[in-house]
């Protein structure tokens, strides 16, 4: 099983150094890829292990995240509602899905009655057809949610109090296949232009399918972004996200600046962006040596970004 909690710290990195030190403090258990970003407040931690071993782990680093983060205090440019804002458990190798859901449900009950923390079930382990989207979940926040999760039906927690914890929020917990969270910075600090953007592309607008998208501002890197998840790289790849938004940005008199995974990335998603340059996965020299993932550098993709390959990493080195 992989575990991807995003937690609302991306500033103290001495506190994300401890949501990471609780998971690899813990036996099996592979923490594969940290990403923090500053402008966000957010940071992402992707590990992987057997199914009780990534339970174990997610709920030290529950534990820490609340001793850490106070939402009151919270400020960033991506949506949260709590200070674990989002654990999905994604079925990897001969899991099922209904594993992961099983998983999720029983997680989220315990962490509920542990942390009295209010949990709320989305994506395939969701009871409610309307919390199936996270977005739709979040979309009050911690400051609306607040108002909102005692009496509005809509708003009710599917375990633990109905009302916020004082300190960490709400939480949402769930199953999901595989997600690539990937982010376009525009050579502007444009936000109204990315958010414009972020419409014309998201499915749900009738853009690309399988994509989700948000139009950030980064007050650090003074531009803004083009945040988004794709639900299917098979049907929406990562090259068709980038070209479609600079043919939308250049419209506009605008470049693109950049972009970034944050996470990981199956090998085939890398290599999809290879094929479009024209470039065959079996050039190679690691696939070639060791019969195992190819390793891309195709614009700020770094090779260890594969998915398969910190998994085999990791396996090795146990």
């Amino acid at each position: 099983m992989e575990c991807v909690p995003n937690f609302s710290e991306g500033r103290r990195i001495d506190v994300v150094d401890a949501l990471a030190a609780a998971v690899t403090a813990t036996p099996h258990v592979h923490l594969l890829d940290r990403t923090s970003d500053r402008d966000h407040n957010r940071s992402v931690l992707t590990f992987a292990g057997p199914s009780e071993a990534v339970t174990s782990g997610m709920e030290a680093a529950v534990a820490v995240a609340l001793g850490s983060i106070d939402m009151n205090l919270h400020e960033g440019a991506h949506p949260r509602m709590g200070a674990i804002d989002v654990i999905p458990f994604v079925p990897l190798a001969d899991t099922t899905m209904a594993e992961a859901v099983e998983l999720a449900r029983l997680f989220g009950a315990h962490i509920a009655e542990r942390f009295g923390l209010p949990v709320y079930l989305y994506a395939r382990a969701a009871t409610r057809p309307e919390r199936v989207v996270l977005a739709d979940v979040r979309r009050p926040q911690f400051e609306g949610l607040r108002s909102l999760i005692a009496d509005d039906p809509e708003r009710v927690p599917d375990l633990g109090p109905r009302h916020l914890h004082k300190t960490g929020g709400a939480v949402a917990v769930g199953a999901r296949p595989f997600l690539i969270a990937y982010n376009i910075n525009l050579a502007s600090d444009d936000v109204a232009l990315a958010k414009r953007i972020a419409a014309a592309i998201r499915e749900k607008g009738g853009g690309l399918p399988r994509v989700q998208a948000l139009g950030l501002h980064l007050a650090d890197l003074g531009c803004a972004q083009v945040s988004m998840n794709l639900l299917d790289h098979a049907v929406t790849p990562l090259w068709q996200v980038w070209e479609e938004v600079g043919r939308l940005a250049r419209e506009a008199g605008v470049e693109l600046l950049e972009s970034e995974l944050i996470g990981l990335a199956p090998m085939a998603a890398l290599t999809d962006v290879a094929d479009r340059l024209g470039i065959s996965a079996d050039r190679s020299l690691e696939l070639r040596m060791a019969d195992a993932a190819a390793w891309l550098r195709v614009r700020d993709f770094e090779p260890t970004m594969a998915l398969e390959l910190r998994l085999a990493r990791a396996e090795a080195s146990s």
